[in-house]
């Protein structure tokens, strides 16, 4: 899926715990996607816990943080009031922004295949171009490695 890094992010319009979003509404400013499991999980709470706690100096690079699992907007709505994320989360339930972005892969669960969302993030600049992505991503210090690629294209 490298293929498309220098070239426009797939577009898409999803429901938000903001409303409906559109990547398109984000031009102007650089966007990063993180896609992750599932709401309330160890890993995806403290990567996200980690986005927001880099969110001020991400807007200080002129760059929005979103959020995307499979989730309900509900699920997302309840995860992101216990950890006060201050972005938005999408609720992607029928997989749609997921398979623009190749995310869902086979995995092991305790033994058993399941599909899933694979960790991963991406990096859109200003002007819609995909232009950084991470696969397969582990968390710890994952929010500071997007913030230093934001801040090297703002």
């Amino acid at each position: 899926m490298t293929a498309l890094i220098g070239k426009p992010a797939p577009l898409f319009v999803a429901e938000s715990t903001i409303g409906p979003l559109s990547l398109e509404q984000c031009r102007g400013r650089a966007v990063v996607l993180y896609f992750y499991p599932k709401d309330n999980t160890p890993g995806c709470t403290t990567e996200s816990q980690d986005f927001r706690d880099a969110h001020a100096e991400f807007l200080s690079s002129s760059t929005v943080v979103v959020g995307i699992s499979r989730d309900s907007l509900k699920s997302h709505e309840n995860f992101r009031n216990k950890y006060e994320l201050p972005f938005p989360l999408i609720a992607d339930t029928d997989e749609t922004v997921c398979n623009l972005y190749g995310v869902i892969k086979q995995k092991n669960m305790y033994g058993k295949l399941v599909r899933g969302i694979e960790r991963s993030t991406f990096l859109i600049d200003a002007y819609g171009v995909l232009v950084q992505e991470w696969r397969g991503v582990k968390v710890p210090n994952h929010a500071k490695e997007v913030l230093q690629a934001a801040r090297s294209i703002g």
